[in-house]
């Protein structure tokens, strides 16, 4: 093979020289990834450069050597920095390819029509090569990607820090620059999730990377060790979309009210962490809008006075045996649920009108509180309201059979974000 190629050399860089011109007009006209991206100048050059590699590495091959691979992965690494697809590369690396092979025969075949034979077994050895060459290529085009990648998901966990934590760093951008470094608008309505850790971490933003294609609302997550956050470009939607949003999952979640500008986000992500703890134990809904559940936000931004009113309202309560406890419990707030209706609360509990006011009547007598006083019945709401956020937050911090490792900004929910 090292003869052969030795004959020919001349005329074969000239048919090189011609199959790099074609194969970029080709290209450039079929591609247009490349013609976006690339002029013919540069793109010919690299093509002729790369055919003349292959020649050299099928040489330095025919000699036993090892195939010289660093253009190749230079060439990997360019193509991936300026952003042609991979599929182009290597749609153009297989091109280049069967155009070696054409102008090698044809350059053996004007040389000495008789040598043809002795070039065949060569085609192996330049399909080896070939491969080796583009196996480079992928590898180094992937690694750049993957590095690139990296620092595009680092530099948006860094933005939407920014604006859900309020926490610019100095010299770094404003909330306004971040948000429109990140597509947001100046101006619009924007809402803030928080979604309690569970044992997928990302779970919500695996299902939910918003805008989805019936529609949804945009939504940019942010992944750590406690819990997502997903900050919602809301749009023309209602805030209850992002309940719909979020109901299949099975995630506890809290949502901010509304907020126009990305200097308020930092506050509605307060809001909507504070709104995650009023969301209700397992079998209610599972999404708190903090708007619904005022009484309840306040009971929750006040851990201390929540621990006295559970104290000193129903610490009588508290104290009963577990069964006992749990059966005054349950029945108060499914009559408080049913806006103080006995009748409805028996349905919902399944037994008779007269044993729900029978538990009713003990747990007035208990707390010292009358279900027919207003006030009392406020106290026995925010306190009712305390134990379950006591529970909720007890049973989210047991250990669960999957672990939750300390996560990072992706690729935000499940709509594209």
């Amino acid at each position: 093979m090292e003869r052969i190629i030795e004959e020919i050399r001349e005329d074969l860089a000239r048919r090189l020289a011609v199959a790099a011109d074609r194969l970029a007009d080709r290209t450039l006209a079929e591609d247009p990834a490349y013609a976006a991206l690339l002029g013919r100048a540069e793109l010919r050059e690299r093509i002729h450069h790369n055919l003349g590699q292959a020649v050299e590495a099928l040489l330095r091959r025919s000699r036993g050597l090892p195939v010289e691979l660093d253009d190749a992965r230079a060439t990997g690494t360019l193509r991936a920095q300026q952003g042609v697809p991979l599929t182009s590369l290597l749609r153009a690396y297989r091109s280049g390819g069967r155009l070696l092979w054409t102008a090698l025969t044809e350059a053996v075949a004007a040389h000495d029509r008789s040598a043809l034979p002795r070039l065949l077994p060569g085609a192996s050895a330049l399909w080896d090569v070939l491969d080796q060459m583009t196996d480079a290529v992928s590898e180094s085009y992937r690694r750049t990607e993957a590095a690139r990648a990296g620092r595009d998901r680092e530099r948006r966990a860094a933005l939407l820090d920014v604006l859900l934590d309020g926490a610019a760093v100095p010299g770094g951008p404003a909330a306004c620059e971040a948000a429109a470094q990140l597509g947001l608008a100046e101006r619009g309505r924007f809402a803030v999730v928080a979604v309690a850790a569970a044992g997928d971490p990302g779970a919500a933003q695996t299902a939910v990377a918003g805008p989805g294609a019936a529609g949804a609302p945009r939504v940019l997550w942010r992944i750590r060790a406690d819990g997502e956050s997903g900050l919602v470009e809301l749009g023309h939607h209602p805030l209850e979309s992002v309940r719909e949003l979020l109901a299949p999952l099975g995630v506890r979640a809290g949502v901010s009210p509304v907020v126009e500008t990305p200097a308020e986000l930092a506050g509605a992500h307060r809001l909507a962490a504070l709104a995650l703890r009023t969301a209700p134990e397992p079998g209610g809904p599972r999404t708190a809008l903090l708007d619904e559940g005022l009484p309840a936000a306040l009971v929750a931004a006040q851990p201390e006075l929540a621990g006295r009113l559970r104290t000193v309202v129903l610490g009588p309560v508290l104290a009963l045996p577990a069964q006992d406890r749990r059966l005054l419990l349950t029945t108060l707030g499914t009559w408080l649920a049913c806006q103080g209706s006995t009748t409805h609360a028996a349905q919902r509990l399944y037994c008779h009108r007269n044993t729900v006011s029978n538990r009713l009547r003990r747990l007035e007598q208990l707390t010292g509180r009358a279900l027919s006083d207003p006030v009392h019945v406020v106290e026995l709401a925010l306190a009712h309201a305390a134990v379950a956020q006591r529970a909720a937050a007890s049973a989210t911090a047991r250990p669960t059979t999957s672990p939750t490792p300390a996560g990072t900004a992706r690729r935000s929910p499940r709509l594209p974000g």
